[in-house]
C-alpha cells in the first residue's frame, strides 16, 4: 500500500484488559469513541494466551453500538507475532505498537500484518497503526517513526514509561515537551497527534483533567488515550469542534474563497484579517469535525 490512511476521528480511546471478561462486557456502554484491547501490560505473562484466544470476539462486542475496536500488541518479537496472528481481522481497526524506538519496529509489524491481511482476504491497508513512544531513546527519530509506514495515522506518547526512561515525575511541567515534539513530528509527516501532557494515571481530579485536556487542544491534539470512563467523557467533549467554532469556520472558509474570486489573497472576517494560514487551520477544524461524526 502507499496511501496514507486518515484519522478516524477518534477523540477517547480507552484501554481495555482483554483477558477479564467483566471489562469487555461493559466496555460498550463507557462512552468512548474506540476501545484498545490490551494484550501488553496490563495481561500477565501467564494470561497472554488466553487473552489473545479472546480478541476478536471482545473486538466485535466493544464494537456493537458503532465504536473502533484495537489492539495493544507485545513488541518483543514472539509475543508480537502470535499477537498479530490473533488479532488481524476485519472487527479491529488498528493496532498499537507500544515502546517504539526506531521506525524499522514500526515498518515489522507493517509487514507482518499486510500478509495476514492477504492471507485473510481483507481489504489491503485495513489495519492502522499508531505508535507509542515509551523511552527518551525514540526522540531523536520521531520524524522517522511518524513517517515509518502509510498505516501509521499517529504517534503518542505513554507518559508513565517515558517519564521513568526519563528520570522525571510524571507531571505535565515535565511531559510538555516531548508532547510537543511527538505534535510537531506528526505534523511534518501529515499525520495528527494524540496525548495530552500530564498522567494517564491521574483521573481522580477531574477539574485538572478537564484544563489538561483545554490545553492539549490548544496544542493540536486531536485525541488521547485513557484508562477510566470520566477520562473518555471529558476527552469527547472537550475534543469536539461546538457549533460556534463549526459556523465560524465555515463563514471564514467561505469568506475566503469569496475574496479569492475577486482576486484577493486576503480578507477581513467578523474583524480580523484572514489568510490562507488561518484558512488552513479552520479546514482542519471542519475536517476534524467531519470524521469526529463519520466515527460516531
Amino acid at each position: 500500500m502507499s496511501e496514507r490512511q486518515p484519522y478516524p476521528g477518534w477523540r477517547s480511546l480507552l484501554f481495555i484488559p482483554v483477558h477479564i471478561d467483566k471489562f469487555v462486557a461493559k466496555a460498550h456502554t463507557r462512552g468512548a469513541d474506540a476501545y484498545i484491547l490490551d494484550l501488553e501490560d496490563s495481561v500477565p505473562l501467564a494470561e497472554k494466551a488466553i487473552a489473545r484466544s479472546k480478541v476478536v470476539a471482545a473486538a466485535q462486542q466493544v464494537s456493537v453500538d458503532g465504536a473502533a475496536a484495537l489492539a495493544r500488541i507485545n513488541l518483543e518479537e514472539s509475543l508480537a507475532k502470535l499477537d498479530l496472528e490473533a488479532a488481524i481481522n476485519p472487527a479491529v481497526a488498528a493496532i498499537v505498537i507500544p515502546k517504539v524506538e526506531c521506525p524499522r519496529q514500526v515498518q515489522h509489524i507493517a509487514d507482518i500484518i499486510a500478509v495476514l491481511e492477504s492471507e485473510r482476504g481483507m481489504t489491503a491497508g485495513h489495519t492502522r497503526l499508531i505508535a507509542m513512544i515509551e523511552s527518551v531513546e525514540a526522540l531523536p527519530v520521531l520524524d522517522e517513526i511518524a513517517s515509518a509506514h502509510p498505516r501509521v495515522v499517529s504517534v503518542t506518547l505513554g507518559s508513565e514509561d517515558f517519564s521513568a526512561s526519563a528520570g522525571m515525575a510524571s507531571i505535565p511541567a515535565t511531559l510538555q515537551l516531548p508532547n510537543q515534539l511527538i505534535a510537531y513530528a506528526c505534523r511534518r509527516a501529515g499525520i495528527v497527534p494524540l496525548g495530552f501532557p500530564g498522567s494517564i494515571a491521574d483521573y481522580s481530579d477531574l477539574s485538572a483533567f478537564r484544563e489538561t485536556i483545554l490545553f492539549a487542544k490548544q496544542l493540536g491534539f486531536v485525541g488521547a488515550f485513557c484508562i477510566h470512563p470520566t477520562q473518555a467523557a471529558i476527552l469527547n467533549d472537550v475534543l469536539t469542534p461546538s457549533d460556534e467554532e463549526v459556523a465560524h469556520a465555515r463563514g471564514l472558509v467561505q469568506a475566503f474563497e469569496d475574496g479569492l474570486k475577486e482576486g484577493k489573497g486576503a480578507v477581513e472576517y467578523k474583524g480580523k484579517m484572514i489568510d490562507l494560514p488561518v484558512v488552513h487551520s479552520a479546514r482542519q477544524l471542519l475536517a476534524r469535525y467531519e470524521a469526529i461524526k463519520g466515527s460516531n
